[in-house]
């Protein structure tokens, strides 16, 4: 069986040490039992922490013994370094700032660094457990840097990341300091998920404006390789809630829990009464106080309602040891109190109030007895209590009240979705679940019930790592034409037999990387030596083929022995000739069309336009990308009527637009170049949309390559412009 790693920050495990022995509980719900179906077709370990700081030695080692019958390995950490990996940089720096409470977002370096260390000691967990080619499924916001630091070490591992709570947008991450390691240390994955399309879009969003990446549909193009991004939101084990909650209703009187009973007896005394739960995390996160404020607005507005209808809040602890926490405890306790002073009576009490966690059971109790659900999350990555509240709805009556700012809000429709800030929109939607009717109560609940059925937290594991699955192929697909060892030697084998040789190559993207300004790609001394040593061989012959303008290549290859072709194919220079115009061409046209570049220019801070001799370029490789996309768009819409009449085309390269003169291309120019010319050994290399024309064009038998991992018509690719020096050099070395 193909090997799965799991990794989380915590195990699914509860550890306790009771005078030296080891006892494991395993966790259930949520995440753990995802994964459980992973566990059928794969070969699944779970790397994690295990709940516990255990200094000695030997009590690590026993723990270790005992969590490996479940297939767990422990992942042991300082007490001082846990503090601050867990409670500093994970939950006082990234929770608040992904959750949008920016006011709480601590900027600590030590905490950091702290992170850094922990990501590091799971990176060496998996690299000693991991067998080749391995699937390495990363949970959560605890280890982003984990990503990186694995394909660095062991890039045949298959790498997935998943995110389970919000992404923020571009304009609040980017406040974080250490966003580019954030970024770079998760596109370490072959596939990043997230519970919407939001925050897939938040996560596009940054890449694109903060790396420069381009991005293709879902697809980050990297350098050597692609990212897949992409939605998939978490379900839960539907038929555990639904078949325990059935079970529950069945159950004798005397059998039922003891919070079930009370509830029973609270409806005896008052069965018109309606009960609201309300379940969360004690978190700032959720909502909880302004909810509380909802609810007293809630029985100002209809006091037709007071004295029938009581609210359930569940607040469990959470983070107890955060001044944040703290001080909300307080505050959700004085809420609470204010209420209840405010309405209560005798036979009435508002707000029922408990402030610890209950047990799966007494969840389904309270979950089946409510008649109302609100959850008002400010924001959520998903919510499942929204979903569990459902799927145990067996008798499909009530209602759920939720949040839009919840993930959960964009499956669920069929609640009443309501803006978590607006008292009176949730008040509103308090009244209209307490008159609702029967009919419309089972109408909802059986909609949302079916997806949920369908879309279960097994079903979400199973898509996900079917995910991770597909990126082997895509990447067999992609990487199919990549040069290896094999078409390697076979190029130089070819190269060093024969005896006429022509070499077509592209400059910017090709020889040199690209600069911020085009000026600033001007060749280095490496380079410069490179294509001497190529071109001075007797059996070559060296092109440079480029969209660049005569006057700087005449500047920067003046006098090389070598045949330099310019502006999209317009001029040619062979070696110690003069330049000579290959199409005959006119000018006249930029005069019309200058103005209207020039105003994009203006209004698109970073874009420059470039002159040339029979073109126009709007370069916009400095501006955000997002803008510089839209900009390009709109820019080529207005252009196609304006060069309609003009015998005009536009080209599109990588981050610039060029409108030049219609007939125009490399691939003409490179045929134009071979002419009736006999050579045993023909190589074209390139990098962007216009060396597609001379991969089309020249003989069939020429050796073409793209430069990145693209679609494109040449026969190979190499991943980079990084690679495209050393194949040249191991040309030239092998031509003796």
């Amino acid at each position: 069986m193909k090997q799965i790693l799991i990794i989380s920050n915590r195990l699914p495990v509860n550890v306790t040490i009771n005078e030296g022995e080891i006892e494991t509980v395993p966790s259930v719900g949520g995440l753990a039992t995802g994964m459980s179906s992973i566990y059928k077709y794969y070969s699944a370990k779970w790397i994690g922490w295990p709940g516990l700081n255990e200094s000695d030695s030997k009590i690590r080692t026993k723990i270790g013994k005992a969590l490996k019958k479940h297939e767990y390995i422990p992942v042991f950490m300082q007490e001082e370094l846990f503090e601050d990996f867990y409670y500093g940089f994970s939950n006082k720096t990234i929770w608040p700032l992904y959750h949008y409470f920016t006011q709480y977002v601590e900027y600590k370096k030590h905490t950091w660094e702290a992170y850094k260390k922990v990501n590091a000691f799971y990176a060496d967990q998996v690299i000693e457990n991991a067998e080749e080619g391995a699937y390495v499924w990363v949970h959560d916001y605890h280890l982003q840097l984990l990503p990186k630091m694995l394909r660095e070490k062991r890039p045949d591992l298959i790498i997935g990341f998943f995110l389970h709570i919000p992404f923020p947008s571009y304009e609040v991450f980017r406040i974080l300091p250490w966003r580019d390691e954030i970024i770079e240390g998760l596109l370490g994955a072959d596939l990043i998920g997230f519970h919407t399309y939001d925050y897939e879009r938040h996560f596009l969003s940054a890449v694109r404006r903060l790396r420069g990446y381009d991005i293709d549909f879902n697809q980050v193009n990297l350098d050597d390789r692609f990212v897949k991004v992409d939605a998939f939101p978490m379900g839960i084990d539907y038929e555990k809630f639904a078949n325990t909650a059935m079970k529950h209703q069945q159950m004798a009187v005397k059998d039922r829990s003891k919070i079930q009973q009370e509830i029973d007896k609270h409806y005896l005394m008052a069965p018109d009464q309606k009960l609201v739960l309300s379940i969360d995390r004690l978190d700032y996160s959720k909502g909880i106080a302004n909810r509380l404020e909802a609810f007293d607005y809630f029985l100002d507005k209809y006091p037709e309602f007071k004295e029938k209808v009581t609210l359930v809040m569940v607040a469990t602890p959470s983070r107890t040891a955060v001044a944040q926490y703290q001080q909300m405890k307080s505050e959700v306790d004085e809420l609470v109190g204010h209420i209840n002073g405010k309405y209560a009576s005798i036979n009435w009490t508002p707000i029922w109030y408990f402030y610890r966690s209950f047990p799966f059971d007494t969840l389904i109790d309270l979950y089946t007895s409510c008649d109302i659900g609100l959850l008002t999350p400010i924001r959520d990555g998903m919510n499942l209590v929204a979903k569990e509240f459902v799927a145990s709805k067996v008798d499909q009556k009530g209602v759920l009240i939720l949040s839009e700012m919840a993930g959960a809000a964009k499956e669920m429709g069929e609640a009443l979705i309501i803006n978590p800030n607006n008292y009176e929109e949730i008040a509103d939607a308090l009244n209209e679940a307490m008159i609702m009717p029967e009919e419309e109560h089972k109408e909802k609940m059986s909609s949302m019930q079916n997806r949920l059925q369908r879309y279960s937290v097994e079903k979400w594991a199973r898509d996900f790592v079917e995910g991770m699955e597909n990126t082997i192929s895509l990447k067999e697909k992609h990487y199919s034409k990549n040069i290896n060892t094999a078409i390697e030697k076979d190029i130089l084998s070819k190269y060093k037999n024969a005896n006429k040789r022509l070499l077509f190559l592209d400059y910017d993207g090709t020889l040199v990387g690209f600069q911020k300004r085009p000026e600033m790609a001007k060749p280095d001394k490496e380079l410069l030596k490179l294509l001497d040593s190529l071109a001075e061989d007797p059996k070559n012959e060296l092109v440079i083929i480029s969209g660049r303008d005569r006057e700087t290549l005449e500047k920067w290859f003046k006098g090389k022995p070598y045949t330099l072709i310019t502006d999209h194919g317009v001029w040619r220079k062979e070696p110690k000739e003069d330049w000579q115009m290959i199409e005959t061409l006119h000018a006249d046209w930029k005069e019309q069309l200058r103005p209207a570049l020039e105003f994009y220019v203006d209004r698109t801070p970073g874009s420059i336009l470039e002159e040339k001799s029979f073109s126009l370029a709007w370069h916009y490789r400095k501006v955000d990308p997002e803008l510089g996309n839209m900009r390009a768009i709109e820019l080529k819409d207005e252009f196609m009527s304006l060069i309609a009449n003009h015998n005009l085309d536009i080209l599109e390269g990588n981050k610039v637009i060029e409108i030049k003169n219609s007939g125009v291309n490399k691939g003409r120019a490179a045929v134009a170049k071979i002419g009736n010319n006999k050579y045993d050994f023909t190589v074209a290399i390139g990098d962007d949309w216009t060396d597609e024309y001379i991969f089309e064009e020249i003989p069939d038998d020429t050796i073409t390559i793209k430069v990145g991992i693209v679609k494109t018509a040449a026969r190979f690719n190499v991943e980079s412009q990084k690679d495209v020096r050393p194949l040249l050099k191991k040309l030239m070395e092998s031509g003796g």
